[in-house]
């Protein structure tokens, strides 16, 4: 019989012990949740909707979304934008999610549970951290082009 010390546990049986990051371990839970209601006309390819601001220093570890039918084949990439509203990764966290579906975490669909424990910055493939806020964002992959509803929740720690 074998047992593993994650790092977590290594940093904490280390004399002296050594501070683990406080999103991985004791970290205050936070959350961005929110509902949108999108015209027809928001939800046509190539169209962003920015979800909500969030510290790049971030480890979010649910992201929940989830639509109304907005029509069509409509799908959609979860993503990062930078805090100009630029795009730094548009599908970071989901590719080509179907729209018309209940809430849903997309954490790890498109970033693997390699990333879990990353800092926002990172997983948007950044180079280096930029400060500040990003935007966890919603792309359009293909064109639904009716009204109706987006919601997310967002759970993440900063401290």
């Amino acid at each position: 019989m074998t047992t593993l010390n994650t790092g977590i546990v290594a940093n904490t049986l280390a004399s002296p012990q050594v501070l683990n990051d406080a999103a991985e371990l004791h970290g205050v839970l936070r959350v961005a949740a929110g509902t949108a209601e999108l015209a027809a006309g928001d939800s046509t390819d190539n169209d962003v909707v920015l979800l909500a601001p969030i510290s790049s220093k971030a480890t979010i570890s649910q992201l929940f979304v989830g639509s109304d039918t907005f029509g069509g084949s409509c799908t959609m990439n979860v993503g990062v934008h930078n805090y100009d509203g630029t795009v730094a990764d548009e599908d970071c966290f989901a590719t080509a999610v179907a729209d018309a579906a209940a809430m849903a975490d997309v954490r790890t669909e498109a970033a693997t549970i390699n990333t879990v424990g990353q800092k926002l910055w990172e997983i948007a493939g950044l180079s280096s951290d930029p400060g500040g806020l990003l935007y966890v964002s919603i792309t359009f992959a293909a064109t639904g082009g009716t009204a109706g509803t987006l919601s997310w929740n967002i759970s993440y720690a900063v401290n």
